[in-house]
């Protein structure tokens, strides 16, 4: 295991900490969601009372393989937490999300929860989002070329590839990534982006976020409300 992938390990237990004695869990998808996938799994296993709810196909794969109950995709859901990664964070606890291709699954999911709390390294940190980033936004493959014009005007979209073709979402649609820069006002761009035709949802992920841990090479810091953290 690369020290990498121990802080995403390290961060992804932190998180169970954040859970109800039971109770339904949100599921995010990543690479450090799969280690709180893992981590759930084995308290499930140790009796805890756990249900899910999957953010992906990845993840429902995952949870099934270990044992742990989900419910259907339909909802609605009564979700006491959700426990999912990011791409990238600043200081306003605001996020991009959409590595993964799930940014919308895990927007709907996110929404439905009583508390999110958010799982990363110190790699993912930014003094404002969109600086390492770009904006991943999923697109409806009919007329995307014509979508793509548009998101052009707020920054260089690139269709993510799979090989020789277009990226297909869980949903079967396509994902641009949006080069934006750093944004100064992620509220105002999710709501222009959104209003454009064509577009699903954004990867921008505003007040959306109630607890953020990080983890770093001095152990998981705990951010409940923007520039305000503690040491675990």
């Amino acid at each position: 295991m690369t020290q990498l992938d121990e802080h995403k390990r390290k961060v992804a237990e932190a998180a169970l900490a954040e859970l109800p004695a039971e109770g339904i869990i949100g599921l995010g998808t990543g690479s450090t969601a799969r280690f709180f996938i893992e981590a759930l799994a084995a308290r499930i296993r140790a009796g805890a009372k756990y249900q899910a709810v999957a953010t992906s196909e990845a993840s429902r794969a995952q949870a099934e393989a270990l044992g742990i109950p989900l419910l259907d995709d339909d909802g609605p859901w009564e979700i006491e937490v959700t426990v999912d990664g990011a791409d990238e964070v600043d200081g306003e606890m605001n996020l991009i999300k959409g590595g993964g291709a799930a940014h919308t699954r895990e927007k709907i999911v996110n929404g439905a929860s009583r508390k999110n709390v958010i799982v990363v390294d110190e790699s993912k940190l930014s003094a404002r989002i969109g600086e390492k980033w770009p904006v991943p936004i999923e697109v409806l493959p009919f007329a995307h070329k014509t979508t793509q014009a548009n998101l052009a005007r707020y920054g260089t979209p690139t269709l993510r590839m799979h090989g020789d073709v277009p990226l297909r979402t869980d949903s079967g649609n396509f994902i641009y990534d949006l080069a934006a820069g750093p944004i100064h006002e992620p509220s105002v761009l999710e709501m222009d982006l959104r209003a454009l035709p064509g577009v699903v949802e954004t990867g921008l992920f505003v007040d959306r976020a109630d607890i953020i841990l990080v983890a770093g090479l001095h152990g998981v810091r705990r951010i409940s409300e923007a520039g305000s953290s503690q040491a675990k």
